[in-house]
């Protein structure tokens, strides 16, 4: 009877060992749960930073093709506004006119009256010369003929204008110029005085003489 109750109670601890416990049993079952829910999770997580990624890199690429796209379209259009210019400067340059920056000057050879010669510098793409400086002025000297400047008086004559409509502000008028010279109507003027700085001279604009067309354009 003692050897019965030994062996049963034997049996009985053998089999509480074996078995798993209630709590392992569900604590198991939750994790086998969790660890399938989790697993696409975390791939849908990957493949969410992947996609991200590859549009950052993406976005980079393009904005980097797009730049160079740019640059390459504004060198182009540099080189060609470039080749343009250079086409122009020889241009003028063959035709005989001298630079001196910012403007191109074309001295005429032949004698018109004054609005004669100005139609002549806008069919140049140009106009008669406008004197802003005491270096352009010694520059329109040097010549040592009578030529014509780009200044006409307004409907008072002690207000004298550019052909560009500016008013006039720095002159070199002769001694005792303007003058209307013997009652005579002298709405024009032209680089008289050669020898002095003060050279300019109001003169009847239907008289003929040489004149300095000016184009502005840098180099």
């Amino acid at each position: 009877m003692a050897r019965f109750v030994h062996n049963k109670e034997s049996e009985i601890t053998m089999d509480y060992v074996n078995l798993p416990d209630a709590s392992a049993r569900t604590n198991s079952l939750h994790s086998c749960a969790g660890g399938t829910a989790a697993v696409p999770g975390r791939k849908l997580y990957r493949l969410v930073a992947v996609s991200f990624g590859l549009l950052c890199i993406l976005q980079v690429a393009l904005n980097i093709s797009l730049h160079l796209t740019i640059d390459a379209s504004c060198t182009n259009l540099t080189q060609e506004t470039d080749k343009r210019e250079l086409i122009n400067f020889d241009h003028y340059f063959q035709q005989g006119w001298v630079y001196i920056r910012p403007s191109f000057y074309y001295i005429s050879y032949i004698r018109k009256t004054w609005h004669e010669s100005r139609a002549d510098c806008l069919q140049r793409g140009a106009d008669l010369v406008i004197i802003n400086s005491k270096e352009e002025q010694d520059f329109t000297r040097q010549f040592h003929k009578n030529t014509w400047i780009g200044l006409t008086p307004q409907k008072n004559k002690d207000t004298w204008k550019w052909v560009d409509g500016t008013p006039l502000t720095k002159s070199y008028w002769g001694p005792e110029e303007p003058n209307n010279f013997e009652g005579n109507t002298e709405d024009c003027v032209e680089i008289r005085f050669f020898e002095t700085e003060n050279s300019w001279n109001d003169i009847q604009c239907g008289d003929q003489n040489f004149w300095i067309c000016e184009k502005m354009l840098a180099l």
